[in-house]
């Protein structure tokens, strides 16, 4: 396990309640929370509390991959921090969303993603959370 790190923003044409909300909402998150183009919806469920925990199982193939965590922090709409628990993360990993509204229909998103097992497992969720930020910017 190392410290890797990877650092993503992304300006999105949309309130910052709205960008914000979008990662709370099960089935806006279904649509957009997708590492790579053409890939299936994954099936989602939350409890969009702090403490509360949420499940994303992702379709590779014919395998389910299930990734899930906890909310950690649930600042709307300026901060939302969860662990990220999957088969490619140790169980420390964390991911911070900051949002800032640069006027009253665009937001600022960045998003922290800390601790990966090694720098191919590092490569391969700064794809994927590259890949998520834009399907956000699509879907709302």
């Amino acid at each position: 396990m190392t410290d890797l790190g990877v650092n993503i923003s992304k300006t999105i044409n949309a309130p910052i309640e709205r960008v914000f909300d979008a990662w709370l909402d099960p089935t806006l998150l279904a649509q957009f929370i997708l590492p790579a183009p053409g890939m299936a919806q994954p099936r989602v469920e939350n409890d969009a509390r702090d403490g509360g925990r949420f499940s994303i199982i992702m379709q590779v193939g014919d395998e389910a991959i299930a990734h899930t965590g906890t909310y950690l922090v649930l600042e709307r709409p300026h901060r939302l921090v969860f662990s990220w628990e999957s088969p490619f993360a140790p169980d420390d990993s964390i991911v911070t969303l900051v949002f800032d509204a640069i006027d009253r229909n665009t937001t600022r998103v960045d998003l922290s993603h800390i601790r990966f097992i090694n720098e191919e497992a590092r490569a391969n969720h700064e794809g994927g959370w590259n890949n998520i930020l834009e399907q956000l910017a699509q879907v709302i």
